[in-house]
């Protein structure tokens, strides 16, 4: 059985949270056309991209554990991607802005020719940000690589009203999910994890089946 945990991503904020877990870990970027396919759905948008990225990273590493995740919002069925600049970001930031929508994180691991993907499904609300707040927000840069244009997390533009579901998921990375495939894998994660996974995020992990 492979050892080496390989992340298939360059995100900071998958790397953060996959720390929480205690395990050594190394990562390398999958760079693949994360443009959906038409008629694609949600899920199967985002299971197929976690799987993609896998399945990339675990042909150049055949001896490594690979996780991968992707994270989608849906408003009203429609995917927003990473917005390509502060127009798209804007106009993203608007049409959420009040209203719920879900966050979709799939996560895919691979190892010794095996590979298998599970997603968790989020509800989130957003609060009545101003369009003046909209502005100082993609004036810091932080929209523009993140699905949907704007992170759950952010600590002063706040974005989200309440949610249901996992704070980690939204983040991009459900943590509950993680650990659970990393154990089929003989990978075991530290049992503190939920209380490291909430000095992060300020959100309990739910013992003894946790969601994030």
């Amino acid at each position: 059985m492979p050892s080496q945990l390989i992340l298939a991503s360059a995100s900071p904020r998958r790397r953060q949270l996959l720390a929480c877990l205690g395990l050594d870990f190394g990562c390398e970027r999958a760079d693949i056309d994360e443009t959906p396919w038409p008629g694609e759905n949600p899920v199967a948008h985002a299971r197929r991209l976690a799987l993609t990225k896998a399945d990339v990273v675990a042909a150049r590493q055949p001896q490594a554990i690979v996780l991968a995740a992707d994270t989608v919002v849906v408003l009203e069925g429609q995917i927003l991607g990473k917005p390509v600049d502060a127009d798209e970001a804007r106009q993203m930031l608007r049409a959420l802005r009040s209203r719920p929508h879900e966050v979709i994180s799939a996560v895919a691991m691979a190892a010794s020719g095996r590979i298998e993907a599970v997603e968790h499904i989020s509800r989130v609300w957003m609060r009545a940000y101003t369009d003046a707040e909209i502005e100082a927000y993609i004036a810091t840069g932080d929209p523009l690589d993140k699905a949907g244009a704007y992170a759950i997390q952010h600590p002063d533009f706040r974005p989200v009203a309440r949610f249901e579901g996992c704070f980690a998921s939204i983040m991009g990375l459900p943590l509950g999910l993680v650990a659970d495939l990393l154990t089929l894998y003989g990978l075991y994660p530290n049992p503190t994890w939920p209380a490291a996974c909430h000095a992060l995020t300020g959100q309990c992990c739910h013992l003894p089946t946790p969601t994030c």
